[in-house]
């Protein structure tokens, strides 16, 4: 059986240092996984789907700022860092990679890179690619009382309170059945227990509640993302659930008609099919990362 490697990253934001897991697993061309942002997102969710490729890949996972399951700093974060960040991924621990694989946000910010970095990465996999944020697509555009709510989940000790009503036990299984996971069952015993354990690290609600009001969100229009998509230049596939929720899956059906994407519907899925069905995306994936030079 092929051993996951783990290492750490250091990385510096507006005079902060920030420690970061990634994982590597595998030998062979260059592969980078790109979780999702959600408050419940961490790398160990593309360990499914990197464990499969990793017999012919090196893959290479690793936590976005503000997330994963190390402590975080409290930052204000923003879209820049998170573009930033991946500058810094691909200069340093997966220079020129065969492909980036991202998940939800993480698909978009490197589509993105795409864009204003030719050359970095020779193909693209977006799986269930999202560019607003569950509140903004919720009510179909951001409200002026999301940027109070942010604040108020800034503050010492009111925020704590607000953001853990947010992301108890019960929240997070009620969220993650409506809209992460096709099976409600899927999400119970040791696998929520990781989850649980991502939200409630120290720091963990400054990037959480940013994420899901929409401050991180990479654009503004979904023209700002079939344009992206017309420009990259690069060979791109998405993958995508036929059980994704309607307005995120209208998001995906649209970049699915840009004659520059490839796309694939798995019969079952919703936003974390790559780690529901990590064999099902891993024999999607397989034969568009094997094509070409």
């Amino acid at each position: 059986m092929i051993q996951m490697q783990s290492a750490q990253l250091s990385w510096t934001w507006r005079g902060k240092s920030i420690d970061l897991n990634f994982d590597t697993c595998g030998q062979g061309p260059t592969v980078l996984l790109l979780p999702a942002l959600s408050s419940i997102s961490s790398r160990h969710e593309m360990w499914p789907l990197q464990e499969r490729l990793s017999s012919h890949y090196r893959t290479v996972s690793v936590d976005w700022p503000g997330f994963g399951d190390q402590p975080r700093p409290a930052i204000d974060w923003t879209p820049d860092a998170y573009s930033t960040f991946l500058e810094h991924v691909l200069d340093t621990i997966a220079p020129h990679p065969r492909a980036v694989i991202a998940a939800g946000h993480g698909a978009t910010y490197a589509l993105a890179h795409a864009c204003s970095r030719t050359g970095s990465f020779a193909r693209l996999v977006l799986l269930a690619p999202t560019w607003r944020g569950p509140l903004p697509t919720m009510m179909n555009g951001r409200r002026p009382f999301l940027d109070r709510l942010c604040k108020a989940v800034d503050l010492p000790v009111v925020g704590p309170v607000l953001y853990k009503l947010n992301v108890n036990r019960l929240v997070v299984r009620f969220m993650a059945a409506g809209h992460v996971y096709a099976d409600p069952a899927w999400l119970t015993g040791e696998r929520l227990r990781d989850k649980l354990a991502v939200t409630r690290a120290a720091g963990a609600r400054y990037a959480s509640i940013r994420f899901v009001t929409g401050k991180l969100d990479p654009l503004e229009t979904r023209e700002q993302f079939l344009a992206l998509a017309r420009r990259a230049g690069i060979p791109m596939l998405m993958v995508y659930g036929n059980q994704t929720p309607p307005r995120s899956r209208a998001e995906m059906e649209a970049i699915a008609k840009v004659d520059t994407i490839q796309s694939s519907c798995l019969p079952e899925g919703k936003l974390s099919l790559h780690e529901e069905f990590a064999a099902e995306v891993a024999d999607a994936v397989a034969p568009f990362l094997a094509a070409g030079p």
